[in-house]
Order: structure tokens, then C-alpha cells, then sequence
């Protein structure tokens, strides 16, 4: 319907051009509007020959390639702000991070993620072959973006993965995130009854009423907020996005969506190679 309107749009302007050229070549129309009937003839003419039909494609198509480069443009000055926030994500630290694999690895892939995404759920087995490709030069390291359009489900998951972590260690922590992302009706919608957040720590662990306790506390709720400050420092706007950082020198580069792990490949490799 767009694409018609446009079309007509220019077929009037098209119209209106020709009348001004009538104008011009008859100086004795100059004084009024030219005839119906002359506009008609000469419209009909280049109708039968299809340069009117040509012409329109034409606009049509120039009309899209500006807005194709303005739309790269943009995306490309987003980006660039992109990488020039990733360098401000906060330093990996063992004892603050949840981290998997070599937590003295080279580099980092720092994914903010939300466990009601989708897109996150879709994006978890990624960092997972990428740690075994790369054996022991990176670790993952999972930080908390809840969505607001997906709460309450996000940031209760969120406190209660916290809390996991808290009460049962790291390796407790890496099985509810992973169990929290098999169960997920994503969304928003939450888990379902035979897989609540309470049963789901218990699988890993940590009593329900340890659970209970330190979701109410002011620590988990605290440790929730830091790391959305953080994301939003490092330009975070959306869920996966994945900060790969030189733990050595700082160099960071950010990768945004669940892209499969080849496209990761490019980044981890620059930055196993950047120099202090």
C-alpha cells in the first residue's frame, strides 16, 4: 500500500512537471493551466511507451537507496558508540564474577543476558563450544540484564541465580543458569510449576528456604542492580550482547544478539592478540 502511495505521489509530481514543460514550449498557455486533453495525450503517450511506469521505478529506487544508507549509516554510528562503551565494562574479578572455565584465562566473553530472552536461551550452547575450542585461553562470564518488559519473571530469576550462587558456589550457579534456560517459557512468561525456581535449586543444591531468605535480602537485590549499572555503562541496550575483553590490557570488543559462535571467533582471536 506504501509502495502504491508512493508511486502516485510521484506520478502527480510527474504530471505537474509536464504541465510547466507545456507552459514553457507554448507560450500562448503560459497566461492559464494547459488543457486536460493536452496534459492526457502526452500522458497517455509516455504511459504506452512505459517511460512513465520507468520513471517512477526509478524514484522509487532512489528514494529506497537513501533510506538503505541512511539506515547503514545510523547502524554504523551505533556500533561505533557501541565499542568506544564496551571499553568501560567493568574488569573481570574471580572473586565478584561468575565465571566459567579458566577463570585466569587471556579473555573474557562477558555476555549480558536476560534469562527470560529468548534470543539468550537460543544463545546459550554458543560460549559453550567456544570454551572448549579454545581450551583454557577465554572464559564466559555471565552477567544480569533483566528486561523490564519481562518482569517479574527476569529479575526474580535474576535475585534467585544470584542466590544459588551465593549459597552453593560457582559450579551451583553455571547448573541453575543452565537449568533456569532448559525450563523457561521465555517471554516473560516464566517457568512452569513442575520446574519453579525453588525445585530448580534444589536440583542444584541450595534449600528452598535458603532461597527464600536471601531473595528478600539486600545483597542479591544489590548485586541484580550493579550489574544492570554496568551493562548500561558499556552501552547494553539489548539481550545477548557479549563484551569480549583482553583481561591483560583492557581491550574490548562488543557483539550484539545471539550470533553463533563463529562470529565471536573474530573478536576472541583480535583480542587473544592485542598488545598492552
Amino acid at each position: 500500500m506504501r509502495t502504491r502511495l508512493k508511486a502516485a505521489s510521484f506520478a502527480l509530481v510527474l504530471v505537474a512537471t509536464i504541465s510547466m514543460g507545456v507552459r514553457a514550449a507554448d507560450p500562448a498557455s503560459a497566461a492559464g493551466e494547459p488543457s486536460a486533453a493536452t496534459i492526457d495525450a502526452i500522458v497517455n503517450k509516455l504511459e504506452s511507451s512505459g517511460a512513465l511506469d520507468a520513471a517512477i521505478d526509478r524514484a522509487l529506487t532512489r528514494q529506497a537507496q537513501k533510506q538503505q544508507q541512511a539506515a547503514q549509516e545510523a547502524q554504523a554510528q551505533q556500533n561505533a558508540q557501541l565499542q568506544g562503551h564496551a571499553k568501560t565494562a567493568r574488569a573481570v574479578d574471580a572473586k565478584r564474577d561468575h565465571i566459567r572455565g579458566n577463570a585466569s584465562a587471556d579473555v573474557s566473553m562477558i555476555e549480558y543476558g536476560d534469562f527470560e530472552c529468548p534470543f539468550c536461551k537460543q544463545f546459550q550452547d554458543t560460549p559453550k563450544t567456544l570454551l572448549d575450542r579454545y581450551q583454557g585461553k577465554i572464559n564466559w562470564v555471565y552477567r544480569n540484564y533483566p528486561l523490564p518488559f519481562h518482569d517479574p519473571a527476569a529479575r526474580k530469576e535474576a535475585l534467585a541465580a544470584e542466590c544459588v550462587g551465593q549459597l552453593g558456589g560457582n559450579d551451583a550457579y553455571w547448573k541453575y543458569a543452565d537449568s533456569l534456560y532448559a525450563s523457561t517459557k521465555s517471554n516473560g512468561a516464566g517457568l512452569p510449576d513442575d520446574k519453579s525456581i525453588d525445585k530448580l535449586a534444589e536440583a542444584a543444591g541450595v534449600k528452598s528456604a535458603s532461597l527464600t531468605k536471601c531473595m528478600t535480602e539486600d545483597a542479591a537485590v544489590k548485586r541484580v542492580e550493579q550489574d544492570l549499572a554496568d551493562g548500561n555503562s558499556a552501552g547494553v541496550n539489548g539481550t545477548p550482547t557479549t563484551v569480549v575483553r583482553n583481561n591483560r590490557t583492557g581491550a574490548s570488543e562488543a557483539v550484539v544478539g545471539a550470533v553463533p559462535g563463529d562470529t565471536l571467533v573474530p573478536a576472541i582471536d583480535r583480542m587473544l592478540s592485542a598488545k598492552p
